[in-house]
This record gives C-alpha cells, sequence and structure tokens, in this order.
C-alpha cells in the first residue's frame, strides 16, 4: 500500500511538472521569445559592418524640408538620369511606391522614358492575396513571363495565397526592365521585422524580393532551386537558408548590422540607417548642378560600380519604417539594404536545429533538478544562477556567429523546474532538530555543536548571515621548505605547528574551519557567540606569533628550518552554514569577508609583516592595539584602494 501511494504521489507530481512545462513554454513562445530574440539580434549578432559598396539615397524630412512633400515624378527623374547619366552604379533598386502616372503628364512620361533607359533599375511591385479573376490571370502570364524566376519544378507544388499583384499601367509596365516584391512580414506579438521574404509564389510562378534581384541582375542569373533547406543560386553557389515555407512565402531570419551612417557631402555622421545614406535632395541639387555646368555636393564618382537602393524615411504619416531588433523606426529602404548585404556577402542567421533546442531544455531543467535536490537553497541558487550565465554566454557566442538558440524557452521551463523542484523537496523533506544535532556531529565538536543547535531557529537548515571576524594563517615560504624534506619531516612539523595553534584559538573563542595546507582558517563570533570576536581575534593571532617565536628557537636547535608566519584578519558579515554532502558535511563561512581575509594575509609578504588587519577590524581593537596604517592598498578584487593596519603590540592578553 506504502509503494502504491509513493507511486501514485510521483506520477500525479510529474503530470503536474508536465502541464506547467506546457504553460510555461507557450507563454515563453508567444509573448517572451520576440524580444527575447531582439536583444540577441542587436547585441550579438549585429556585430558585422554594413557592406561600403552599398548606398542609400533616401527622401527623408531633410528633402522635403526643401522641396516640399508629395515629390511629383520629376523629382525621381532626376535622380535616376543622375545614376543613369553620371554615377553608372552596378544595379539600382526602387524601394518606392510611386503616384498614378498621367500620360498625358510631360513629367510622368518623362519619368516613365527614364526607367525605360535603365537596365540596371529593379522597380517594386506588391503582391495581392484574393482570386484573381480573368483580367487578373491575363496580366499575371505576362507577368510570369517578364518577370518570374526559373526554378525546380517541384517547388511548384507548394501551396501559396496570392494570385496577382498590384497592376500597372500599360505603358509604364512596358518600359519596366527588372520588378521584384517588397513584401515585409511583421511578427504578429512583438510587431518586430525578423525576416526577409527572398521568394514569394505568386499564381504558379515565383518571383524574386528587391534585394535578392538586384544581386541576381548583378551576376546575370534568373535560375534558383528551392529545397527543403536553402534557396540556392546555382551559378555563384550561393545557398540563403530559409525557414518553413508558408502561404507562398520562402522567408529568411535577417542579419542586422551595427554602424549608422548618413553622408550629407561633406560629413559622415550618425543616423537610423545601417548602411551610407544621403539625402535625397543632395543628389537633385547635384544633378542640377552639374546640368548648370556647377562642380556638385555630392560627386557622381561616389555611387561608380556601387548597389544603391532609393527609398523613403520620414517622420510623418508617409514614412515608410518599421520595427526591428535595431531601432524601433527602422527605414524600409535599409531593410532591403541590408538583405541584400545578406545575400552578397552570405551573412545569414540560422536556428539551431530541433534536436539542439530540446537538448538544451532537457539539460537545464534536469541539472536544475539535480542541484535542487542535492544542495541547500543558497548552493543550489548560486549554482543555477552560475549555470544560466554561462547558457547565456552560449547563446550570446553563438549569435555572434550566426546561429540562434532559444534563451528564453529554456529558462523560463528551467523556472518552472526550479519552483516545482522546491516544493516537491518541501514535500518529501521529514528533518527535525535532533537529526541535524546528529549530523552536526559529524564534523564539529561537541561543545560547538551545543551552540549551534541552541541557535537552530536562527540558523535554519542552510546557515545564517552574521558578523564575524575571520582569521587566515600561513607559514611563510612553506612550499620552498617542504622540497627540501622529506614528507614524513614535513608532516611531523605541520603537526605540531597546528597542535601548538589549536588551543589558542580554542582559548580566545575561535573555530577552526579547515586547515588548507600549511594555512589555518579560523572563525569568530560563529557559532561560538562573542560580541568581542574583532578584539579575541587579533589577541589569539598575537600570541599565535609568540608561540611561533618559541617554537622557531625550538625547531633551530633540532636543525630544522626557520619559518615564519603571516596572519590576516577582516571583520564583516557573512554566510555561515553548512556545506558538503548527506555523509560529510563542513560548517564554514562563505563570502567577500573570507576573500578578503585571505588577500589581507597574503600582503604580509609584500610589507614585510607578521599580522595585518582590515580598517573594519581596526574599527574595535583601536584601543588595545599599537598599529602602523598602511595606507590606499590595492587588494585583489576591490575596484577601490582600502587602509590596512600592522598591529605591533596589544594589550590584555589572556593568562
Amino acid at each position: 500500500m506504502k509503494k502504491l501511494k509513493n507511486k501514485r504521489f510521483y506520477t500525479v507530481s510529474f503530470l503536474i511538472y508536465l502541464f506547467m512545462v506546457l504553460v510555461a513554454y507557450v507563454i515563453s513562445v508567444i509573448y517572451l521569445e520576440p524580444n527575447v530574440r531582439s536583444f540577441f539580434l542587436s547585441f550579438f549578432s549585429a556585430n558585422k559592418v554594413g557592406s561600403e559598396n552599398i548606398i542609400e539615397i533616401v527622401v527623408d524630412d531633410s528633402s522635403i524640408s526643401k522641396y516640399p512633400w508629395p515629390w511629383s515624378n520629376e523629382m525621381y527623374t532626376e535622380i535616376l538620369d543622375y545614376l543613369h547619366t553620371y554615377a553608372k552604379p552596378k544595379v539600382i533598386g526602387l524601394d518606392i511606391f510611386l503616384p498614378t502616372i498621367d500620360v498625358n503628364n510631360k513629367a510622368d512620361m518623362g519619368f516613365v522614358n527614364q526607367v525605360g533607359k535603365m537596365n540596371n533599375l529593379v522597380t517594386s511591385f506588391t503582391p495581392e492575396s484574393g482570386s484573381a479573376d480573368a483580367s487578373d490571370k491575363e496580366f499575371m502570364n505576362e507577368f510570369k513571363d517578364r518577370y518570374s524566376l526559373k526554378i525546380n519544378d517541384d517547388a511548384l507544388f507548394l501551396n501559396s495565397k496570392f494570385e496577382k499583384v498590384s497592376k500597372l499601367q500599360d505603358f509604364y509596365y512596358d518600359k519596366i526592365k527588372n520588378s521584384a516584391s517588397v513584401r515585409i512580414e511583421r511578427d504578429t506579438v512583438a510587431g518586430n521585422i525578423f525576416d526577409a521574404t527572398n521568394l514569394i509564389k505568386i499564381g504558379d510562378a515565383y518571383y524574386p524580393s528587391l534585394p535578392l534581384k538586384m544581386y541576381m541582375l548583378e551576376n546575370n542569373t534568373n535560375e534558383v532551386i528551392l529545397n527543403d533547406k536553402n534557396i540556392i543560386i546555382p551559378k555563384t553557389k550561393l545557398a540563403i537558408p530559409h525557414k518553413l515555407i508558408q502561404d507562398g512565402l520562402v522567408q529568411s531570419k535577417i542579419r542586422f548590422y551595427a554602424n549608422r551612417i548618413v553622408f550629407d557631402g561633406k560629413n559622415y555622421n550618425e543616423s537610423s540607417a545601417s548602411h551610407l545614406a544621403c539625402p535625397a535632395y543632395k543628389i537633385i541639387d547635384s544633378y542640377r548642378s552639374i546640368k548648370a555646368g556647377k562642380k556638385p555636393d555630392i560627386p557622381p564618382d561616389l555611387f561608380k560600380d556601387m548597389t544603391v537602393f532609393i527609398g523613403i524615411n520620414l517622420s510623418g504619416p508617409s514614412a515608410d519604417v518599421f520595427k526591428t531588433p535595431m531601432d524601433n523606426r527602422h527605414p524600409g529602404v535599409d531593410i532591403q539594404a541590408t538583405v541584400y548585404d545578406n545575400i552578397s556577402n552570405n551573412h545569414f542567421i540560422k536556428d539551431l536545429n530541433i534536436f539542439i533546442q530540446f537538448l538544451s531544455v532537457l539539460l537545464l531543467s534536469l541539472f536544475t533538478f539535480i542541484l535542487i535536490l542535492k544542495y541547500n537553497f543558497l548552493r543550489s541558487l548560486l549554482s543555477i544562477i552560475f549555470i544560466d550565465i554561462l547558457y547565456f554566454i552560449i547563446c550570446g557566442v553563438l549569435a555572434y556567429n550566426g546561429s540562434l538558440l532559444s534563451f528564453i524557452n529554456p529558462i523560463s521551463i528551467q523556472l518552472i523546474t526550479l519552483i516545482f523542484g522546491y516544493s516537491f523537496k518541501f514535500l518529501t523533506e521529514n528533518r527535525n532538530k535532533e537529526k541535524i544535532k546528529q549530523a552536526m556531529g559529524k564534523y564539529i565538536s561537541q561543545d560547538v555543536m551545543k551552540n549551534v543547535v541552541k541557535n537552530i531557529d536562527e540558523l535554519g537548515l542552510g546557515g545564517k548571515r552574521a558578523i564575524v571576524t575571520v582569521l587566515f594563517s600561513d607559514i611563510r615560504g612553506f612550499t620552498s621548505l617542504s622540497e627540501k624534506m622529506t614528507a614524513e619531516e614535513v608532516s611531523k612539523i605541520l603537526n605540531e605547528y597546528f597542535s601548538q595553534m589549536e588551543p589558542i584559538i580554542t582559548k580566545y573563542n575561535g573555530v577552526i574551519n579547515k586547515f588548507i595546507g600549511d594555512a589555518v582558517m579560523a572563525i569568530f563570533g560563529e557559532p561560538i557567540q562573542d560580541i568581542n570576536h574583532p578584539k579575541n581575534a587579533v589577541k589569539c593571532a598575537y600570541e599565535m606569533l609568540k608561540k611561533v617565536e618559541y617554537l622557531r628557537e625550538k625547531w633551530l636547535s633540532e636543525g630544522k628550518p626557520k619559518i615564519e608566519i603571516g596572519v590576516g584578519i577582516n571583520t564583516g558579515e557573512a554566510f555561515i552554514g553548512n556545506i558538503g554532502t548527506e555523509t560529510r558535511m563542513e560548517y564554514t563561512v562563505i563570502g567577500d569577508t573570507v576573500n578578503l581575509a585571505s588577500r589581507i594575509e597574503g600582503y604580509n609578504k609584500v610589507y614585510k609583516t607578521n599580522l595585518l588587519v582590515s580598517s573594519s577590524t581596526y574599527n574595535y581593537i583601536s584601543d588595545i592595539a599599537d598599529v602602523i596604517k598602511i595606507k590606499e592598498v590595492q587588494i585583489r578584487g576591490k575596484s577601490k584602494k582600502m587602509d590596512i593596519y600592522e598591529v605591533l603590540r596589544i594589550e590584555g592578553l589572556k593568562k
């Protein structure tokens, strides 16, 4: 019956745990993961500088301040003619949807004719969902012949929600040599742009994104291969990793870039773009200057053999901006330039496969549960924090190198494991005061144990924080001395030394916490309550030094090496409690107070002293000690310098 109840208890507990894990996973994926992903993409992945062969011409606030908005098509004609006639870039991407073109408007037709002259210009179109009527289908047949990609047959079996595109006027459509999609998909929860739609299926054909088309135009190819993992450009051997294909959208993760530069013709300044950007009005002014025989502000040579994007970045309702991990108002034209940069330089972000993602969740949860069951609260919590920091670093390093490993999902499930684990531990533990007393007898003297048990409610299961004085003593140069002696001789000297030191420490209400080779660590103030523990610790150290003088004379007369000791003392708050295992426990003190005492002891070698105390200890002993103040010592691990004191003489020693 007892076994049955235990089995039922563990089964119900496990089912509750699984339910909690499922809820945590769903919440983290939907509400937390997008923001955490944004952090890793901006803080770690955006570590490369945007390519210098990409320039953006941006219709920004400064441009419409000089030339009022909305612009006529004549303005864009001047920009395109500047690039076509004088600048000679490799390829131009027009990331702008122009207003309706009037066939009777001279300026509009001038723009149409300018587009017709440019073989290296890629214009934009937008796909439309919904069914296509007869006229749409007729138009799409021509559109397909002109702009679709040559793709492997098995890719054509994938479904799509798109059947048509926004129609263009025939006289404009006939002039366009190259056109591509500029569709951008937002994350449904965070609203961020994480992915680029590099391919889109419309009807029974595939079309490239603006950046991909520009890359393919530069490389004089129109052929792609689409498989389960990559978009492959056979001519250049480029493989673009993509996500799960849905609704005809073939999306790849965007790797953003760090630098943000704007060029005003004279200076390079910080902006919201991650590539070199130039205000559109500067191009227009430069074009008009050239036409007038004057020196332009922007020399056309700046654009020679470059990749150019033309777009809008305004602060008003006409703004073409999006929320990305890098910026809440990231210009759409810069996103297109970033995707092109990813493609042309093979800079991609990849999600690690589902097995690795699952393994990270499993290992973090397993380690967490083991630590909870094996160690006390503080130690297990610190260990879990350390593991999480290590995991964060691993995720950061992977993101830096272009691979994303989910951070928040495993941590969310680990948090559930933490809550469940401590609840489970609380329900299964059945310890009492006598059991603790018996356990303490394994590692502490009876007298000390009585004091601990007496204050057991204050100590708690793991321990407590208290003001203590920590003493470290160390034999000078013992390592080099021991190399000249046999192991038996070393053991004999240490045993005699420790045997003489232990009674002195006990005499002053101290507890030897541990022997570390030839060093002694002692605690004053806990577990034996002593309000005068700083004074007693210093008196103890002073008497230890006197005893060493006696031992030194004795050992020299016996032909043994001369030894000296250094003592360091510090007073402060520390964690007092038990550490170890169920069968071997140790009562110890943990914290910066301990570390500082050890480091102060080490300075005896630097200043040729024997007894050094911290300023916190000196505040308690100033009325009984003659000291020399050593000012502004740089203690390892401390950002600020501090004073320490050499104790020369004290009063009031116990007889």
